[in-house]
C-alpha cells in the first residue's frame, strides 16, 4: 500500500486543476458569446453596407463607361465553359 500514497498524491491538484479549467473555459465562452459575436455581427453588417455601397458606385461608372463606349462590348471566349 504504500506505493499507492505517492500516486494519489498529484491526483487531488490535477482535479483541481480540470475544475479551474473547466470553470475558465465556461467563463471564456459566455464571454465570447456575450462580447465578441454581438460586435462581430455588428461590424460585419456594417462592412456588407459599405462594400454594398462600393459596389454600387462601381457598377453605375460601369455603366456610364457603357453609354458613353459606342462599341459593343467584346464577346467572352468560346473556350470558357459557362458556369
Amino acid at each position: 500500500m504504500a506505493t499507492e500514497e505517492p500516486k494519489r498524491s498529484w491526483e487531488q491538484p490535477l482535479r483541481d486543476a480540470a475544475t479551474h479549467l473547466e470553470t475558465d473555459l465556461k467563463n471564456v465562452v459566455k464571454y465570447i458569446n456575450d462580447e465578441v459575436v454581438p460586435g462581430v455581427r455588428r461590424n460585419s453588417s456594417e462592412a456588407l453596407r459599405t462594400a454594398a455601397a462600393e459596389l454600387h458606385k462601381l457598377a453605375s461608372r460601369m455603366d456610364d463607361q457603357a453609354r458613353r463606349s459606342s462599341a459593343p462590348p467584346p464577346p467572352p471566349p468560346k473556350d470558357v465553359p459557362k458556369p
